[in-house]
C-alpha cells in the first residue's frame, strides 16, 4: 500500500482548499464565530480544522470512503486485518472491546492490575469478571503483569469464559508473554484482547517490546496519544482472525462511541501512521539510545533507582519498555508524589505518573538533547533538595495478598445496589458500591462487589492523608465508604 498517502489529511486540506462554507456543525463554523481571546491561545487554525465527516471531509453517503482507506492504511503499517479509529480515547474502546468478545451474564477473564475504565467496563457492560491477579514484586511494591500458567488456572476453573484481557505494557513500562498468554487462550478457542493503551510505538522497532498483532493477540487496542504522535483521546481498535467478528466490533463502538467524530484525531493518526511508516524506526532508534542515556546517568544520581531489565532477568516480567524511566525515590526520604509535585513546582517539570514509591517519566520520539537535559538537571536538583521537602504521614503499603479483594456481588449489582455511605472505621466487612482508585496510575484497589477490609482502608486512608489524589470515591477523603445497604442480595 502507498503509504505516502493520508486520506483524512489529504480530504482536510481539500476542504480547506475549496473554502466550503458550511450551515451544519460545529457552530462555529470554522473558527469564524470563535472567541478571540481562545484563538490567540489555541490557535485559529484547531477551528479551521474541526470538520464533520458528513458533508465535509466525505460526502453524505462517505462514497469516497476517507476514513475507510485511512483505517486500511493503519491496518497494513501494523501487521493487522482491520483497523478501526476511535475518537473517544481507549478508556471507551476497551469498553468496547470487552463488550464484543462478552456480553451481559457472561465471563471474562481480566487482568486485576487494570486501569478503572475496565471495572468501569464491567458495570456498564454487565459481563462477570474473573479476575486474574498480576505477578506482585514485593521488593518494589509493584504489580506486573499476569502469566500464561495464571491464565490457564483461570480457564481451567472458568471453561465458560469467553475471552481473557491482557494489560500491557503496563503503567509503569513492564510487559506481559502476550504470545503465551494467547496460546493459552486460543488451545480453548477464545480470543485474547490486549489493552496495549501504553504501545502504539511498539510495532514499528524491533528493539521494543512485541506488539500485540505480532504476537497472536486477537484485538488489541491502543492510545496513539501517549506515546505516538496523534492529540488526546486518539484511540485505535486492531483486529485479526475470527474470534472476535470486525462487525460486532463495529456495532459495539458504534452503541457506545460519539456520533460527532473530531477530524482533528482522524486526522492526526493518520498523519502518525505515515511518520512510523516512513521515519518511524529512526525516530525511536534515537529515542531508545537516549532513554538509555537517561537511565544511566539516574542510576549516578545518589537516592534514584531506576528500573530496568533486572525485572526480566529475574522473572517478574517478559520484556521492559526502555521508553518508561521508572525511579523508585524512597530512599530520598520522599514518595513520588512528593517527588513529582517538588518537580512540578521548583523546576516546572512535569512527569507522567507517581505513587507512593517512584515516579514515571515517558521518553517518545519527540523528545530532544534540551528535554533529556531538562529532565536529567531536575532530578539532580530534586536529589539535592530533598531533605528540605516536609516529610508526611507515611503511606502505609499492605501485604500483596491484601490487595486480594472477595467478590461478593458481582460489580454490576454492587454498582446499581441499594448503597449507604458508612464511616471509614466501620466499614471492614462492607461490600463496596463504588470504584477507589489511587491516581495515576488509575488502578483500582477496590471494586465494586468487593469485600473492604481493614489493610485496604488503612492503606487509603494513610494514602489519603500523604496526598493521593483518589477522584473516583464518593468521598475523596477515604473518611466515608459508599457501601452496598445491609440485606440486598449477594452472592456470598
Amino acid at each position: 500500500m502507498d503509504h505516502s498517502r493520508v486520506p483524512v489529511l489529504e480530504a482536510l486540506e481539500d476542504f480547506r482548499r475549496r473554502g466550503d462554507i458550511a450551515y451544519g456543525p460545529p457552530g462555529h463554523k470554522q473558527g469564524r464565530g470563535v472567541d478571540p481571546r481562545v484563538a490567540e491561545i489555541v490557535g485559529l487554525d484547531v477551528f479551521r480544522s474541526d470538520v464533520l465527516s458528513l458533508d465535509g471531509l466525505d460526502d453524505r453517503r462517505q462514497s469516497q470512503g476517507v476514513l475507510r482507506r485511512a483505517q486500511e492504511l493503519m491496518a497494513d503499517a501494523v501487521g493487522a486485518e482491520h483497523a478501526f479509529f476511535s475518537t473517544c480515547g481507549s478508556s471507551l474502546s476497551v469498553k468496547t472491546a470487552m463488550l464484543a468478545a462478552a456480553g451481559p451474564g457472561e465471563k471474562l477473564l481480566l487482568s486485576r492490575n487494570a486501569h478503572k475504565s475496565v471495572v468501569a467496563a464491567v458495570i456498564v457492560n454487565g459481563v462477570e469478571p474473573v479476575w486474574v491477579h498480576p505477578k506482585f514484586d514485593p521488593e518494589r511494591h509493584l504489580a506486573h503483569p499476569p502469566e500464561p500458567d495464571d491464565v490457564r488456572r483461570c480457564l481451567e476453573e472458568h471453561p465458560d469464559a469467553k475471552g481473557m484481557l491482557l494489560i500491557t505494557p503496563t503503567d509503569w513500562g513492564s510487559c506481559a508473554d502476550i504470545e503465551g498468554v494467547a496460546r493459552v487462550c486460543h488451545a480453548v478457542d477464545v480470543p485474547v484482547i490486549v489493552d496495549e493503551a501504553w504501545g502504539a510505538h511498539l510495532p514499528f522497532h524491533p528493539d521494543l517490546p512485541v506488539w500485540g498483532m505480532h504476537a497472536e493477540a486477537d484485538l488489541v487496542v491502543t492510545s496513539v496519544h501517549k506515546m505516538g504522535g496523534a492529540v488526546e483521546q486518539s484511540s485505535v481498535f486492531h483486529l485479526q482472525y475470527d474470534r472476535v467478528s470486525p462487525e460486532a466490533l463495529a456495532q459495539r463502538e458504534d452503541l457506545l462511541g460519539t456520533t460527532s467524530a473530531s477530524s482533528l484525531v482522524h486526522a492526526t493518526l493518520d498523519g502518525w501512521r505515515r511518520q512510523m511508516v516512513e521515519q518511524g524506526y529512526d525516530l525511536l532508534d534515537g529515542a531508545i539510545r537516549r532513554a538509555h542515556r537517561i537511565r544511566a546517568a539516574v542510576a549516578d544520581l545518589p537516592g534514584l533507582r531506576p528500573m530496568g531489565r533486572e525485572i526480566v532477568e529475574e522473572g517478574l516480567a517478559a520484556d521492559l519498555d526502555p521508553l518508561k524511566i521508572v525511579i523508585d525515590v524512597r530512599k530520598l526520604g520522599l514518595s513520588g508524589i512528593q517527588a513529582v509535585e517538588w518537580l512540578r513546582t521548583h523546576r516546572h517539570v512535569d512527569v507522567g505518573g507517581s505513587d507512593s514509591c517512584r515516579l514515571s517519566a515517558s521518553i517518545t520520539h519527540a523528545d530532544d538533547d534540551e528535554t533529556e537535559e531538562v529532565l536529567l538537571d531536575a532530578l539532580r536538583a530534586l536529589t539535592e533538595h530533598a531533605d528540605s521537602v516536609e516529610r508526611r504521614p507515611p503511606v502505609r503499603l499492605p501485604e500483596p495478598s491484601a490487595l486480594e479483594l472477595e467478590q461478593a456481588m458481582l460489580p454490576r449489582e454492587a454498582f446499581f445496589a441499594p448503597v449507604e455511605h458508612v464511616p471509614a472505621e466501620r466499614a471492614a466487612g462492607r461490600i463496596a458500591a463504588e470504584t477507589i482508585s489511587p491516581y495515576p496510575p488509575g488502578v483500582p484497589v477496590v471494586a465494586p462487589g468487593e469485600i473492604i477490609t481493614d489493610e485496604v482502608l488503612d492503606y487509603l486512608r494513610s494514602g489519603a492523608d500523604h496526598g493521593v489524589l483518589i477522584p473516583d470515591a464518593a468521598d475523596s477523603s477515604v473518611r466515608t465508604l459508599r457501601v452496598v445497604a445491609r440485606g440486598a442480595n449477594t452472592r456470598a
